[in-house]
């Protein structure tokens, strides 16, 4: 039988589980890799589960995230990674060296590779023909043990890919089409694979791009071939020896297909508050703006800040607004400087942020009051730029470019000068000197792993019963993502090495009083509607909920990412069954659910109104078994 490029490297990694879809499966994990916003947690998982040294083929840990060092706190928890790394066989990228998912792409992404990370936008490995997926630090510290990935056995979306893309259309507003087509929520239960002719005219780096914001439809991973594109990226970074090809069969069938004619594109915007509310950029031409930001994981390739720079070279940023720009990784800097570019980008009025992920993650670069900020980065929900009234919107780098030269949103083709045309080296500046790789296995005893004061201890959570009850803590409506749950920025995030501080911050956004009413009420429930934890993977979102006794989350639908971390930390994730029982519930209601085994669908009762609903659930067994041993830590140390 044919089949698709997904189907091939999930066989060659299966280890239980019958590849049907919807059913459980579990994976061999060949990679992982964590940034500093999870990894702290992540690997004081993997310090409880007790196994000396990864068992994994290559674990990166990467330093990109909380790099504004306001205090000890973030400089505590970097000390703490870098001496972790050292001791149980991890690579450690130090502060300054880039973004995870950039620096993977160059230097350790392979295609046919299996890789989870404890970041969502991992997929964008994908670019390079593995299949990297996000997961919450939970499941990352598992496979770090050789415990396998546990995943409902995806299906599979071809998008074809005809035609070339035209002058002043990238990579970005492919993904941005696709997001047009099935939104926030379309990707859901989906490997998206892209084939087709159109294929041949992107470039790796194009290709993560796409991949890298593919997270925002719900989707399990996206995924290229390796070909021969593949190949030249790999031998540009001395990695030749890497390169395999692998494509889908002739004749593959797909689950769902779309096509796009990539000759057909515009310039295309996501306009607030949601990667998925996309329009064309001429629609938007003219209104004002006070912000610009280009780079991220998304859009922070040599490509793309070589494309960035040829707009704005002799020219300056319009007086109306400020350009901030994060670069990927040192690689892509090192070209720039000696090409030129980066001094053009500083003569024109850019800001050269550091690199590293930034105001991306709301770390600095918060836009003014009531700001329009037009960003190349993958998200713009509600908060996250760190403005509350922010209005964020998602173009590609020539839309950014060209709006910062002029002051208002630009279609870059009414620029009335010719599109760039950028080329890529045939050999990159490869330097490694800020990865930090482990001492020798016989060596590994004797490093003293540091921990500054910062850094709690793991919160332990008792086994559940067969009834729970409590009160609705909050009720929520559809598309609340994990920034709505547990925010980051500047001001929390270097919380999150301790659970107990960072639980005061659990829905600021939505409702400041819900830590402590939690606390006050001995635990209880949350309700909310579809799509409920989409976004980011951060485990927090979760963990923090937990300690502050929330017993189950009841919704229209779940986010995979989120349910799955519900799972690792005792929350019971369920789902109505007629979802007008939404409706009848409201905040403040005392509830009773009676789980048993959580084998089969959940009784519940209404005790404030005298109603009844049923609830349903998609646990495997060994879900259920994981809930009530009170989450995957206690489990997996009752199997150690």
């Amino acid at each position: 039988m044919a089949d698709t490029l997904t189907a091939k490297i999930i066989r060659n990694h299966l280890v239980e589980g019958d590849p049907v879809v919807g059913n459980e499966v579990a994976l061999r994990i060949d990679q992982t890799l964590t940034q500093d916003a999870t990894g702290t947690m992540a690997y004081l998982q993997f310090e409880a589960i007790g196994v000396p040294r990864v068992r994994t083929e290559l674990s990166v840990s990467y330093v990109d995230h909380n790099t504004l060092q306001g205090d000890f706190r973030n400089a505590d928890d970097h000390r703490y990674l870098q001496s972790v790394a050292n001791r149980f066989g991890i690579v450690f990228s130090r502060p300054g060296n880039g973004i995870c998912h950039q620096l993977h792409i160059e230097r350790f992404a392979r295609p046919g590779r299996t890789l989870i990370g404890s970041d969502s936008h991992t997929p964008t490995a994908g670019g390079m023909g593995s299949l990297a997926m996000g997961a919450g630090g939970m499941d990352v510290a598992a496979a770090m043990a050789g415990m396998p990935f546990r995943i409902k056995y995806p299906a599979v979306m071809g998008i074809e890919l005809t035609g070339a893309l035209p002058d002043w259309v990238s990579a970005k507003d492919v993904i941005l089409e696709v997001l047009r087509r099935i939104d926030v929520k379309g990707g859901v239960g989906f490997v998206l694979e892209y084939f087709g002719p159109g294929v041949d005219t992107l470039s790796v780096t194009d290709r993560a791009t796409i991949t890298n914001m593919g997270t925002e439809t719900g989707c399990t991973t996206s995924i290229f071939p390796s070909d021969e594109q593949t190949r030249r990226f790999l031998q540009a970074e001395n990695r030749a020896d890497q390169w395999v090809p692998l494509s889908a069969d002739p004749g593959a069938v797909y689950d769902r297909t779309m096509t796009i004619h990539l000759s057909d594109l515009v310039p295309l915007a996501a306009c607030p508050h949601s990667p998925g509310n996309v329009r064309p950029v001429s629609e938007l031409a003219g209104m004002a703006v006070q912000q610009v930001g280009i780079g991220s994981c998304t859009n922070s390739s040599l490509r793309d800040l070589r494309t960035a720079a040829e707009i704005l070279k002799g020219k300056t940023i319009a007086p109306t607004l400020h350009v901030v720009l994060n670069p990927g990784s040192r690689q892509v800097v090192s070209h720039l400087v000696k090409d030129g570019h980066f001094n053009a980008l500083v003569d024109a009025g850019v800001r050269i942020l550091e690199n590293a992920c930034g105001a991306c993650i709301g770390m600095g670069a918060a836009p003014s009051t009531g700001a329009v900020s037009v960003r190349t980065y993958n998200r713009n929900f509600e908060g996250r730029s760190g403005t509350r009234d922010a209005q964020v919107y998602l173009v590609s780098p020539e839309t950014a470019a060209a709006t910062a030269l002029t002051g208002v949103f630009t279609d870059p083709r009414t620029l009335g000068m010719p599109c760039p045309r950028v080329s890529i080296p045939a050999q990159f500046d490869v330097n490694d000197n800020l990865f930090i790789f482990p001492v020798a296995d016989s060596e590994a005893a004797r490093v003293e792993v540091l921990r500054g004061p910062n850094i709690a201890p793991l919160p332990r959570f008792a086994p559940i019963g067969n009834t729970l009850d409590g009160p609705v803590l909050l009720k929520v409506e559809d598309n609340i993502t994990t920034d709505h749950i547990m925010p980051a920025g500047a001001k929390i995030l270097p919380l999150r090495s301790n659970i107990p501080e960072i639980s005061k911050y659990v829905f600021e956004m939505v409702d400041p009083e819900f830590p402590a009413r939690a606390l006050a009420a001995g635990g209880g429930f949350i309700v909310g509607g579809d799509n409920y934890g989409q976004g980011s993977s951060r485990e927090h979102a979760a963990l923090a909920p937990k300690y502050l006794g929330v017993r189950a989350v009841i919704v229209k639908s779940f986010a995979r990412i989120h349910l799955a971390n519900l799972v690792n930390f005792g929350i019971v994730p369920l789902t109505f069954d007629n979802p007008a029982d939404y409706d009848a519930i409201a905040p403040g209601d005392d509830l009773e659910l009676i789980i048993g085994d959580l084998r089969e669908d959940v009784a519940l009762s209404n005790r404030t109104r005298g109603t009844k609903a049923l609830l349903k659930h998609t646990l495997s067994a060994l879900d259920a078994e994981i809930l009530k041993a009170g989450g995957r830590l206690p489990w997996i140390k009752t199997r150690l």
